[in-house]
């Protein structure tokens, strides 16, 4: 690809945690083509997060529109056309927004990892890759036009004023342990009472503990459930915090413990140790990808009870099912962890 790219456009509409592993590929990027105008088109929810990202605008696609939300993304780019499309997204919703995109090169997923028509909207493709984390599969985005591979780092787009409501948010607690407990679907979410176990024992160890979510009905009631059976004092955040206020509140915690859910790939941005528990996706595939080694998971035992198989030899990226597997997760475990961590990361 030719050095001399003017215009980008990356697609990549949600997730938080997807888009958070985006971020570092976009700026990469820009370090290799500084002179190249970046355009993202990303959902709506998640704009609100990366909002005045540096060096690249954001058009926002509001799947909630329907049909009209494609006609917006042709009427936007109407006379424009790009150098290359980044196509980060397999999902049908996105593979047709790819194509209300001009652009002369469009760049996709390798074909074991496309689906959904995915493959009829690019031109190009990404080289496979052996077992990659979703994060390394767009560094390889950022490679195919010439990026250099190297370790991920972010800088996220937030306000002195986002970093002040944090701070009074927190106002009196100095060495804060963040509990993120609810992930998008309930049968990933760990059980309040344990949840409750690590409140107390965090407190036990001289942290103050603080709640944190969004104002959903299965955050809030989970959130008050955990604060019910807990013996401690918690500051329950849920449905009080912004994204961006929330990705600072993330910032100046010492460790967070989360599910698979966004706010932890939000703490991995800003360089705060996760501890994530996984069940039913391969953490090697979505975990926190700078604190890999603080997963407690069930994840593999699962997936060789249900398909009598490692991972190995699974397509990548397969994931277990049931309703009660995080109960599989005990609290033990999880204590040992989150000992290991303070003790390796001098918390």
């Amino acid at each position: 690809m030719s050095k001399t790219i003017s215009s980008i456009c990356v697609l990549r509409l949600s997730a938080i945690g997807d888009v958070c592993h985006a971020v570092s590929a976009v700026q990469a990027i820009q370090r290799a083509h500084p002179q190249a105008k970046i355009t993202w088109v990303i959902g709506k929810v998640e704009a609100m997060l990366l909002a005045d990202l540096p060096g690249v605008e954001l058009v926002v696609f509001d799947k909630k529109r329907g049909k009209a939300a494609f006609k917006d993304l042709r009427t936007h780019f109407k006379g424009t056309k790009f150098d290359v499309l980044l196509h980060m997204q397999v999902a049908f919703r996105s593979n047709v927004a790819a194509l209300c995109i001009p652009a002369k090169v469009k760049i996709g997923f390798d074909s074991a990892r496309s689906k959904e028509l995915h493959s009829l909207v690019v031109n190009q493709h990404i080289t496979g890759q052996i077992e990659p984390h979703v994060l390394e599969g767009f560094h390889h985005f950022a490679q195919a036009i010439g990026a250099q591979p190297q370790s991920p780092t972010w800088s996220m787009p937030y306000t002195a004023e986002d970093e002040d409501q944090a701070k009074t948010l927190l106002h009196g607690l100095e060495r804060v342990f963040v509990i993120s407990p609810a992930a998008s679907k309930k049968e990933r979410n760990w059980l309040p009472e344990r949840y409750a176990a690590l409140a107390e024992h965090a407190t036990a160890q001289g942290f103050q503990v603080v709640i944190t979510g969004g104002p959903t009905e299965l955050e809030v009631s989970l959130s008050q459930a955990i604060i019910e059976q807990a013996k401690c004092q918690i500051l329950n955040l849920v449905g009080q915090t912004g994204l961006k206020t929330l990705l600072c509140v993330l910032k100046q915690a010492k460790l967070v413990l989360a599910p698979d859910t966004g706010p932890a790939h939000m703490a991995v941005t800003v360089g705060t140790p996760v501890i994530g528990l996984y069940a039913h996706s391969n953490p090697k595939r979505t975990g926190p990808y700078l604190y890999q080694q603080y997963v407690v998971e069930v994840y593999h035992q699962n997936l060789l009870k249900q398909k009598g198989k490692p991972a190995s030899e699974l397509p990548w990226g397969t994931r277990v099912k049931g309703a009660d597997l995080m109960a599989q997760i005990s609290v033990d475990d999880v204590t040992a962890m989150f000992d290991k961590v303070v003790q390796q990361e001098k918390l």
